[in-house]
């Protein structure tokens, strides 16, 4: 089965609006992985030696070591994207090995995302064919739709068909990504069976049907935690292979990776580096995982939770959100100042029974935590 006329004409006009006068993502305020990390991505093809699956950029190995992070033998250092437990995207990665597809699951800022883009990056060279889930994805985002002046025109035709990411996934042998899978309506969700069970994917208006080639393969993601979630139906979730993707195990993983993160953005967006931060970064972890385990580090007192998820990617937010702070209108280096409020915003997301949650946290936890009274003051200003 060849590709639509349209869809390459497609990606043409989008590789030449892409690429004329610049590299790709040169200007691009979070340019795709491939583009972001193409130097890695390059150097470990140049080395990698091991068998690829049929049209993998890499091999499973050179995948996993992308997502981890090394060191390859001519002195190249590959930056870890993943910080967790290697053997999950070790499974992740031999999953789309095989014919099964992968769902991520976990609860909101696990690195789902982050992940299924760079797995995609890392197996396709391509992070772009994208359905995003929400409550108003119709079924033409998953299947195809139609050029409607053309349909009207001519009727039925391969000229007025409107390829899906997913098709064209299945067309190319490429790696489709489908980002919160629980959000798109069950009936909507349901259409995804007969392409993931038979890696077919039937046009009855045209009589005929686009079969997967070999590399084609699904990476979704899903949560049950926030509101608005459509469960997977049992058919649906016999399809994929499902790794769950855990909260950081300690305080210094979760330290590690909003580090990483927040310099990686701060570099992206011209803030200076904030060597002495590392101290905030530590506190506003520290009262993120408290908070959200229910009990304070030395385990001696309970605490209520808020009704938010004070995830790892809000804790990246709340420092980027303060560097900048430190940045623009202080002396850029972070201060409890300049996390206070983002904090605050993080921790209150119900005004009424989450600004108890965090009056009562501020005076009986960090208002008698040695070395935090800068900071209590902080979050006292902006309480107030």
């Amino acid at each position: 089965m060849t590709v639509p006329e349209t869809t390459a004409t497609n990606t043409a006009t989008a590789a030449t609006a892409t690429t004329v006068g610049e590299a790709p993502g040169a200007e691009a305020l979070r340019p795709h992985a491939e583009d972001a990390f193409a130097d890695e991505l390059k150097a470990l093809a140049a080395a990698d030696d091991r068998p690829r699956p049929a049209r993998w950029r890499l091999s499973p190995w050179a995948v996993a070591t992308y997502l981890q992070g090394g060191t390859l033998p001519d002195g190249t250092v590959i930056t870890p994207k993943y910080v967790g437990p290697r053997r999950l995207i070790e499974v992740a990665v031999t999953t789309l090995a095989t014919d099964r597809a992968l769902l991520l699951l976990g609860v909101p800022g696990t690195a789902k995302t982050w992940v299924s883009e760079h797995l995609a990056a890392a197996v396709s060279g391509d992070s772009t064919l994208l359905v995003q889930g929400t409550a108003g994805t119709p079924e033409e985002a998953v299947r195809y739709g139609w050029n409607y002046a053309q349909l009207l025109a001519h009727g039925p035709s391969r000229d007025a068909l409107v390829p899906s990411p997913l098709m064209r996934a299945m067309a190319d042998g490429m790696t489709a990504r489908v980002e919160e899978l629980t959000r798109i309506p069950a009936d909507v969700q349901d259409s995804l069976i007969t392409i993931l069970s038979e890696k077919t994917l039937p046009i009855p208006e045209l009589g005929q049907e686009v079969q997967a080639v070999r590399g084609f393969n699904v990476i979704a993601t899903a949560n049950d935690r926030d509101r608005g979630v459509n469960e997977l139906s049992s058919a649906l979730r016999r399809r994929f292979n499902t790794v769950v993707l855990p909260l950081p195990a300690t305080p210094d993983a979760e330290v590690d990776i909003v580090s990483r993160r927040v310099d990686q953005i701060g570099r992206s967006l011209d803030l200076p580096a904030a060597p002495e931060g590392l101290a905030e970064i530590r506190r506003v972890v520290t009262v993120f995982r408290e908070l959200r385990d229910g009990v304070t580090t030395d385990g001696r007192t309970k605490l209520k939770s808020p009704s938010g998820t004070l995830s790892t990617a809000e804790a990246i937010s709340v420092v980027t959100n303060g560097l900048a702070l430190a940045a623009h209108f202080g002396d850029g280096i972070l201060r409890p100042g300049d996390v206070a409020a983002g904090i605050l915003g993080a921790v209150v997301r119900d005004p009424a029974a989450d600004r108890v949650v965090w009056q009562e946290y501020l005076e009986t936890v960090v208002r008698e935590r040695d070395g935090w009274k800068d900071f209590y003051r902080a979050c006292r200003e902006v309480s107030v």
